[in-house]
């Protein structure tokens, strides 16, 4: 069937008869209205709704300054006449030679780490707001992979500078994956594309960073974006404003995200382009935190550093990996028995299902107490991000936003932020047994937190939740 063309005056302005061109090619107009003009949000969304567009414009400023870093880089390990890595040696070149290649490489560091800082707060957003709840789980696991595909491309871009703690950084990670049973050794051999860290893992790193996971978050992003508007934004008091409209079939409780949001989201941009470029200009190293003083001496294959430490956007998740020794192993398998003496006596399982229970709760134990600490370390730190996504399922609360559940949730989710923090900070330190202790209960914290979320989410009074969003004029 042919398409339908719209036709209109042929004494109209140039500018609509351009519109009316590509309309009739490509729903440009269309893609406006559903998008921005006729897509309805909440009208009570508050700061906390800024870190989404920050998201996306942190997004767009490291894609693009990595394009101009990635014209003058050299992803080559084998060293110059200098005998100084090529790889180093180039962005030192861009540091030093490039015009304004300091000002765009401090603009990529910095990016890394505010685009972890967004998305982190745009996360708990979602985590105290409940915006992963029915419809919206298949938003909030997009968001997930989001968060797993920028972990790769940050673990994948360190490696880049060939720097001392990129090199070892990297060695160390690449090792951890060789912990798995049978596959492991096969594994990291495959991801290194050597038996050491060289220039063939160089290579391979920097088609990850620059082409393979670029595409899959971009692809992600786009998902997340058409299924938020499919189903509509959350809001802080976590009501449906679809389900009241007006005669004319618009949600009384919403306002079109253009011009109001778009405008409003401009303030919070006006915000954080200020903070954004005093890091850059006047701490872009973060005191240690966003550029590692070690990763400013050559990669050397022959020299390990006094202590080899990540980022901070990964401090938390090492900080569990770490915390997983062998005597932890006993903690963790008496937790296993724990919750399969509740399964029996308190679940209400049948003699096959109790029968169940316990075989699971023996083989567990096994593996547990089997398997090398090192691989379960692996494997909780793994877990640590997978169980996000699981997250819809997890939370029985009759509520979804935590203005009306029970008061002790907000000092829950506030011991759960401050123990995040301090697994970050003594992931950063060098290991010691005051660290590894600290690090031990604040895994048991953070698992236990989700695990038992069925349980806890479901206790205390609950606040009645109003028919319509609470909203004052300001």
């Amino acid at each position: 069937m042919a398409a339908e063309y719209k036709e209109i005056s042929p004494s109209a302005p140039a500018g609509e008869q351009l519109l009316n061109w590509i309309d009739n090619r490509f729903p440009l107009s269309k893609l406006y209205k559903e998008h921005l003009s006729e897509y309805y949000a909440p009208k009570n969304l508050n700061f906390w709704y800024f870190f989404g567009s920050l998201a996306l414009l942190v997004l767009v400023i490291q894609i693009i300054s990595g394009i101009f870093l990635v014209m003058h880089y050299k992803p080559d390990a084998t060293l110059n006449a200098a005998g100084v890595p090529v790889a180093f040696a180039s962005v030192e070149y861009i540091m030093r030679e490039v015009e304004w290649g300091w000002l765009i490489r401090y603009i990529h560091s910095t990016g890394a780490s505010f685009f972890f800082i967004v998305v982190y707060m745009h996360m708990f957003r979602g985590l105290i707001y409940g915006s992963y709840r029915r419809p919206r789980e298949l938003i909030w696991l997009f968001g997930c992979g989001i968060l797993l595909v920028m972990m790769a491309i940050a673990f994948t871009g360190y490696l880049l500078p060939w720097g001392q703690m990129s090199f070892w950084g990297a060695a160390v990670i690449v090792n951890l994956f060789a912990a798995i049973p049978i596959i492991g050794p096969d594994l990291a051999l495959l991801i290194r594309g050597d038996f050491v860290v060289g220039d063939a893992t160089l290579n391979r790193f920097f088609s990850l960073h620059v082409i393979a996971l670029p595409l899959v978050l971009l692809g992600l992003v786009v998902a997340h974006i058409i299924a938020l508007h499919e189903v509509g934004s959350n809001n802080p008091d976590g009501i449906e404003i679809k389900k009241l409209k007006d005669a004319s079939g618009k949600p009384v409780d919403g306002i079109p995200f253009h011009p109001y949001y778009s405008v409003h989201d401009l303030m919070g941009v006006g915000v954080f382009l200020m903070i954004f470029s005093a890091v850059v200009f006047f701490a872009p190293s973060g005191g240690g935190f966003f550029l590692k003083y070690t990763n400013l001496i050559p990669a050397d294959p022959l020299v390990t550093p006094a202590h080899i430490a990540p980022v901070w956007y990964f401090a938390a998740y090492y900080s569990m990996l770490r915390a997983v020794t062998t005597e932890f192993m006993y903690v963790l398998t008496a937790a296993v028995w724990l919750a399969a003496f509740h399964g029996i006596f308190r679940a209400g399982f049948g003699t096959q299902g109790k029968a169940l229970v316990l075989g699971g709760a023996v083989v567990g134990s096994l593996m547990m107490l089997g398997l090398d600490a090192m691989f379960w370390g692996v494997v909780i730190m793994g877990a640590a991000v997978v169980i996000l996504c699981f997250l819809p399922w997890l939370d029985r609360s009759p509520v979804a936003s935590i203005r009306y559940r029970p008061t002790w949730n907000k000092y829950l989710y506030g011991a759960f932020v401050i123990n995040f923090f301090i697994l970050t900070y003594f992931g950063v330190l060098p290991p010691s047994n005051i660290s590894t202790r600290f690090s031990q209960f604040g895994t048991l914290f953070y698992l236990g937190f989700f695990l038992l979320m069925p349980w806890w989410s479901r206790w205390g009074d609950f606040k009645p939740v109003p028919s319509r969003v609470t909203f004052t004029p300001h």
